[in-house]
Order: C-alpha cells, then sequence, then structure tokens
C-alpha cells in the first residue's frame, strides 16, 4: 500500500526530450572514474548501489604478441566501447607468416555496459530494489554446461513488476515508447541498469507496439544492450517475448557474437537453448562467426595470463568461461570447419598463430572422422603447421609442432611462396632441432606413402 502511494504522489513525468541518453550516462560515468584498477567482483550486489557512485567496468586485458621475425597483421573485428582509454590490439599476423596487405584491428576485452553500473540522474529514486543480482558460472564448469532449458536465472518478481507496469502506465507516451536523439527507448536505460522487472514491463509496451527491437546509435536492440552487459535474466526475459536472437548491430555483431566475445557462459547458454532459431554460423561483417570471436578472445585472455606469470585469479576464471564458450558453441552445433572470409582461417588458425596452447590440445582432441584433413586446411595457403613454425620465441612451440605432427600435418605441404614450414622455423640451434624434427617426419611419411603404393 505505501508504495502504491509514494506511486499516486509521484511528481509529473518530465519530457522525453530531458531523459540522459545511454551514451551520456556512460560518458558520466566514465567522467566520474578515478581508478585504473577495479575491485574484484564476483557477483553484483542484491543491494542498490549507493546515488552517485560508478561501479567500474573491468579493465581490457593486456598482452604481448610473440611470434616469427617478419610483422604484419591480419585483419579482424574493432569491438568499441566507452572507455577511451587506448585498448591492447591483437595483431593476428604480427611476427607470422601471411599476406602482407592485412590490416590489424583492436580487440578490447571489457564491456561497453557494465552489469552493475550505477546511472545517475535517471530513476535512482524508482524501484531501487530492482538491481537484479547475477549468477556466476562456476569456474570449473569446462565443458559441463547443459544446452537444455536454463535453470539458473531466478523468478520475476511479481510484485515489483506489477508497480512496474502501474509506473510506465502513468507515463506519457513519447517517454514510455519513443527513441531519444541516440535511438535509445526506456527498455534500453532499463536494460543497461539492470532493473529486470522495469525492462520487463517496458519490453512489453514497446512490443504492443512493434518496437521491441528497437535500435540505437550502435545499432544495438535491447536484447544486445543486455548480452552486453552480461544481464542474463533479462536476455531470457526479452527472448522469451519474443526478441530477435539474431538482430545485428551496426558491424553485423549478433548476441551470439557478443556473448562469444566477452566470454559470458550463462548468456551464451540462454541464446543456445533457442536453437534451432539461432543462427550459429552468423557473419558480423568482418566475416567471422561466433566461434571464431570466442577463439580469439580467449587467446587474448591467455597472452593477458600468461603475461602477469599465471598468478591472476580473475584472468584464470575468464580463460575457464571463455574456453567453456568455445566449447559450448562446438556442443551446440557450430561448424569447426567455417573459415572467416578475409583469410580462410579456420579456429585451429587461429589458435595456432596466437601460440595458445589450450586451445589448440582442446581442438585437436575433437575426436573428427576426417582430422588429417582438417589439420592441413590452408588460410591463404598457409596450413597450421607453417604458423606454428612461425612462433618464433614462443615456449610452446615445439608441443604445437608436435601436436600438429601427431593428428597428420603434412610438413610436406608448401605455401604461396613455395615454403614447407621447415623453411620458416627460427634460425640457430632450437630452429635446427625443430627442422630435423620436421624433417624426419616427412622422410617416415614418404616412406608410408611408398609402402600404401606398393600394396595397392
Amino acid at each position: 500500500m505505501m508504495d502504491l502511494m509514494l506511486i499516486a504522489e509521484a511528481p509529473k513525468e518530465k519530457p522525453c526530450c530531458t531523459l540522459p541518453t545511454v551514451k551520456k550516462l556512460l560518458e558520466e560515468k566514465r567522467r566520474r572514474e578515478t581508478s585504473s584498477v577495479p575491485p574484484p567482483c564476483s557477483t553484483a550486489g542484491t543491494n542498490p548501489v549507493p546515488p552517485n557512485t560508478v561501479t567500474q567496468l573491468s579493465l581490457s586485458e593486456p598482452f604481448t604478441c610473440t611470434g616469427a621475425s617478419s610483422s604484419y597483421t591480419d585483419m579482424a573485428v574493432s569491438y568499441e566501447q566507452w572507455n577511451p582509454t587506448p585498448e591492447p590490439t591483437l595483431n593476428y599476423f604480427t611476427n607470422h607468416p601471411g599476406p602482407s596487405h592485412a590490416t590489424g584491428y583492436s580487440l578490447p576485452m571489457q564491456s561497453e555496459y557494465s552489469p552493475q553500473q550505477q546511472v545517475p540522474e535517471f530513476g535512482d529514486t524508482m524501484f531501487p530494489t530492482f538491481m537484479c543480482p547475477m549468477t556466476v558460472p562456476d569456474p570449473n564448469m569446462a565443458s559441463s554446461w547443459s544446452l537444455t532449458q536454463p535453470s539458473f536465472t531466478s523468478s520475476i518478481d511479481t510484485t515489483k513488476l506489477a508497480e512496474a507496469r502501474m509506473l510506465l502506465s502513468r507515463m506519457d507516451h513519447n517517454r514510455a515508447a519513443g527513441q531519444d536523439e541516440d535511438g535509445d527507448t526506456i527498455l534500453h536505460i532499463y536494460t543497461a541498469k539492470g532493473y529486470r522487472e522495469c525492462a520487463f514491463a517496458a519490453a512489453e509496451r514497446l512490443k504492443e507496439i512493434g518496437k521491441l527491437d528497437a535500435k540505437e546509435h550502435k545499432g544495438k536492440t535491447a536484447l544486445l544492450v543486455a548480452v552486453t552487459a552480461n544481464q542474463t535474466e533479462i536476455v531470457q526475459d526479452l527472448l522469451l517475448l519474443g526478441a530477435d536472437i539474431n538482430a545485428c548491430d551496426l558491424k553485423g555483431q549478433t548476441s551470439l557474437h557478443l556473448a562469444s566475445h566477452y566470454g559470458f557462459p550463462t548468456v551464451l547458454q540462454v541464446i543456445l537453448s533457442c536453437k534451432p532459431g539461432v543462427n550459429l554460423e552468423a557473419r558480423n561483417f568482418e566475416g567471422m562467426t561466433p566461434l571464431h570471436c570466442a577463439a580469439i578472445s580467449h587467446s587474448v585472455t591467455m597472452k593477458a595470463l600468461s603475461a602477469s606469470g599465471l598468478l591472476d585469479v580473475s584472468l584464470q576464471t575468464k580463460a575457464t568461461q571463455k574456453l567453456s564458450c568455445v566449447q559450448m558453441l562446438l556442443n551446440g552445433g557450430a561448424s569447426l570447419h567455417s573459415q572467416e572470409i578475409k583469410s580462410n582461417k579456420t579456429v585451429l588458425h587461429l589458435a595456432v598463430k596466437e601460440g595458445n596452447i589450450e586451445l589448440v590440445r582442446y581442438l585437436l582432441n575433437i575426436p573428427l572422422p576426417h582430422m588429417k584433413e582438417f589439420v592441413n586446411m590452408k588460410a591463404h595457403g598457409h596450413t597450421a603447421l607453417h604458423m606454428a613454425a612461425g612462433l618464433h620465441g614462443n615456449p610452446h612451440q615445439e608441443e604445437i609442432l608436435r601436436l600438429l605432427l601427431n593428428k597428420g600435418a603434412d610438413p610436406s605441404i608448401r605455401n604461396l611462396e613455395n615454403d614447407q614450414p621447415a623453411h620458416l622455423l627460427q634460425s640457430g640451434p632450437q630452429g635446427d632441432q625443430l627442422k630435423l624434427m620436421l624433417k624426419k617426419r616427412n622422410a617416415s611419411s614418404r616412406r608410408r606413402n611408398v609402402s600404401l603404393q606398393d600394396q595397392e
């Protein structure tokens, strides 16, 4: 009754044009940031964030790229964010063999929306207890994620939902259903804040007028904002209400691309549970599938973890979550043979090129009926073995070469420059040792081929 009295006494709604936009809110949040290192956080608070405070987004994960002596970068996709701090750049052909005309790209490892962000001056007095606690995945989950109907989300609070519906009914139409100069609807705002019941009521209102999938200035629907903000429950609510699961933003990124890139397993599980509606092989405007994005993102985290001396627990957890995203996509039906469009790399090429031993081990342990053909697939003339030969100075180079050879990698294959993998090895004692290993395997392969021909 008290809540109803408060609502009845609420001041008259301000015109829609006075509402701060998502862009402005996040810019104000950014200005308030005074520290470059956020405190570790495992879950969103169940209590409302104190007024005029801002919870920082997680830092980007720095890393350095090691490899062969040639220096140039490969293509990829750029994920923009609000933080103006320059992000580290993952150069896919930096210090590796490949086409010299490739271009570089940056891959920031933090979301532009924080699941705990406080948006000042907008609705701070409306339902302050709506900050929805997030379910954090078990860092030891490995590949145990179920792709059936998710059971990790809590039931929506019907009392708060009723209050939210009443609030929406009292708003003028422009504020409740319109878009501001940046294309934000009130649903975008509530979603970015993590106000589940308010977001649900706003989604119902927008669905009635056919604007549930309205896009803001970066082309993001409310669903894409919810995914980027790691708001698992709101993602599920929007999908249940009929949000377009394959909608993409101005970069062609679908909900699968974003969840895979940021490494959000619980969000990814919700999306994958909507099969067969979800397009596992959707391409963003850089020609990458969600599986490619997941592999790239995992490599970035593994490089950051290696640079930290393997002592960073948060990075270890994030690496585990991102590997789980790779596993979930493959278990859900994503194609291991998919090649990104610009340079024809498979997920194996991407893992080998970055010296990502953990991902290489996982991929090569997948039982494939034609593993040899998969291992010897070419990306602009380079096999994975060529790329491994270019990992000069990488501590996992020898192990990656052995793993590939044991799965049928052919050291006699030549690239477009007529080089075999042995020709791309570093000079010096280590390179000579690896070259001898490749030559022995090459000679052994020729003997087997001759033996098979004699038998025929």
